[in-house]
This record gives structure tokens, sequence and C-alpha cells, in this order.
């Protein structure tokens, strides 16, 4: 079960585990069950967010994030780019998340490689992607198998709806999420993969 909560923050709930991505002071955690998994992607606000996590942590919570995130949210256990760790029957690896092109300024990126985490879980033989903050990478155009996407999409900091849509026609997902969308228009990303036989969802990650 997918619950949308605010911009880059969702919750998965499967296999009796409870996970929530990018915990967000910005979100509506009452009434939620506490995580029992906790996944970072970046150092950014929208992402790492130190004030949110005991709104959703419970007592054995496993956080799990990239080293730049460790430095500050110092009880997450470290997972770079390409290593795999289990909670419970949950297999979660990390994977690259990052600018081809886009940045503050000339020879700068807004994500450098190699410092976030998109994430691949995997439970039952299912496989979920969620994308953190990237472009259209090639790294996620070769992903196999994927049942579920979430795939980010707005500038200047990630890419525009036809961007993302060009990247998920090349790994073709079964089932995809827009997120982390402020200001883009999801409607010309579903337009953008008519066709394609990949089913888009559409959910509210901006609730009034």
């Amino acid at each position: 079960m997918i619950t949308p909560i605010n911009h880059a923050s969702l919750m998965i709930e499967g296999g009796g585990k409870i996970i929530q991505v990018d915990p967000t002071s910005a979100g509506n955690y009452e009434g939620l069950p506490h995580a029992d998994i906790i996944l970072i992607t970046d150092i950014h606000g929208d992402h790492m967010d130190p004030k949110a996590l005991p709104k959703v942590q419970k007592e054995g919570t496993v956080i799990l994030a990239p080293e730049a995130v460790a430095k500050t949210v110092t009880s997450a256990t470290v997972i770079g780019n390409g290593e795999t760790k289990m909670a419970g029957n949950w297999k979660i690896e990390a994977v690259p998340m990052y600018n081809l092109k886009r940045g503050p300024s000339e020879g700068k990126l807004f994500h450098d490689k190699g410092r976030g985490n998109g994430y691949v879980l995997t439970y039952g033989g299912k496989r979920i992607y969620i994308s953190g903050d990237t472009e259209g990478i090639p790294e996620m155009k070769a992903l196999k198998n994927i049942e579920v996407a979430f795939v980010c999409m707005n500038l200047p900091y990630t890419m525009p709806p036809v961007e993302a849509a060009e990247a998920v026609r090349a790994f073709h997902p079964k089932v995809v999420y827009p997120y982390h969308y402020r200001g883009s228009d999801t409607k010309e990303f579903e337009a953008a993969l008519a066709g394609s036989g990949v089913q888009v969802k559409l959910l509210d990650w901006y609730y009034k």
C-alpha cells in the first residue's frame, strides 16, 4: 500500500513492515503507524529533516542513508550506491541518483554522483524503485523488472516531465507514480507515456 505524504515523502506498507521515505516536517503523520524502516535519499532539506524523525520512529526503527546524510543523522546505517541491506524480508538496494547537466552555476551540479541514493526495494519478488533527485541517468534507464516506480520531476533541480517519461519508457515499470513534482505538469508526463504500456498513477503529494 502506498501513502503519499508530501513532495519527496511517502509511506510503503507491505510484508508486515512500514517503510517511510524521506520523512518531512511538512508532512502529516497523525494516525499513521510508526516506521520499521526509514530511507533517506539525500542531504537537502526536503529529504533529510532530522526534526521529522521522532514523528515516525519507534524503538528498533532502522534508518538507512548515504554517508553524507549519516554525518547529520548519526543514528543512520550507511548504505552507498551499489550496496544492499536486508530489513526483515525486504531487500533494500541503494542505486545512483544524480544530475547529468543541471546545477546552480557553470560546472556545478545540484546532485553529485555518489552523494545520494535512489532505492530499489524487493519483497516477495516485486521490485519497487524510488528515484530520489535525479535526471534520466543511464543507471535508471538500465533498471530491470520494476513493478512500481516513483519518479521525480521538477525544474531546475531534477528534470521536466517529458524527460522523465523518456527515462521511464527505457526501463518500463508496470506502474509509475510521479512524485517530487512541485510546479510540474503531471498530465504532460502521463501524455508522454501514452501507448507505452506503462500505467501512470497520479496521487496528490501537495494536499492543502
